[in-house]
């Protein structure tokens, strides 16, 4: 399935969704760590996510990249993947999964998430067969929540997980289409 978008974001003239190209991986790798640093999930580097976070070249051998620009900087990116396909955390049939939604912390709560997110919830809605979006958040990324439900996706409790071998629950939302 391709899922690649074009054009401008619903939320902000400015700001375009596309997909990743290979010059824009260093942008993603920087903005994603950088993004998950900021937010106080991990402490420093050190963490083993931090090295899947940072290792954009494996997410995009198995999963969708789109790169959100404003003004035509790379901001933002995230990954989107369907059941069974190696990168899925989540989704069931029927799902459109999107993961490591990050924006640059020098432009976070100027819309680019929200943008991204609409843009995957449009995209979603043209999909044979797709009846929702699904995503973990970590239990303590309470911004991101608000941004989810704002939206007006549902807490599903018995799908939560923990990560293996880390203290570490994942919640997940799901908005049916």
């Amino acid at each position: 399935m391709s899922t690649a978008p074009s054009g401008n974001a619903l939320t902000d003239p400015r700001i375009t969704i596309r997909p990743v190209r290979p010059e824009d991986f260093e942008d993603v790798r920087r903005i994603t760590r950088d993004a998950y640093l900021e937010a106080g999930y991990f402490a420093d580097e050190s963490h083993p996510y931090m090295s899947v976070l940072s290792d954009v070249e494996h997410r995009a051998q198995h999963a969708e990249i789109w790169v959100a620009e404003r003004d035509g900087v790379v901001v933002g990116s995230t990954a989107l993947t369907f059941a069974g396909q190696r990168y899925t955390d989540i989704a069931v049939e029927g799902e459109l999964e999107f993961r490591m939604l990050a924006v640059d912390p020098a432009v976070q709560r100027a819309g680019v998430g929200r943008a991204m997110v609409e843009r995957i919830i449009a995209h979603a809605r043209t999909l044979p067969g797709i009846e929702a979006v699904s995503l973990t958040s970590g239990s303590d990324m309470v911004r991101a929540h608000r941004l989810y439900e704002s939206m007006g996706f549902l807490r599903v409790p018995e799908r939560d997980w923990l990560v293996p071998n880390e203290d570490i629950l994942l919640w997940v939302f799901r908005l049916p289409l």
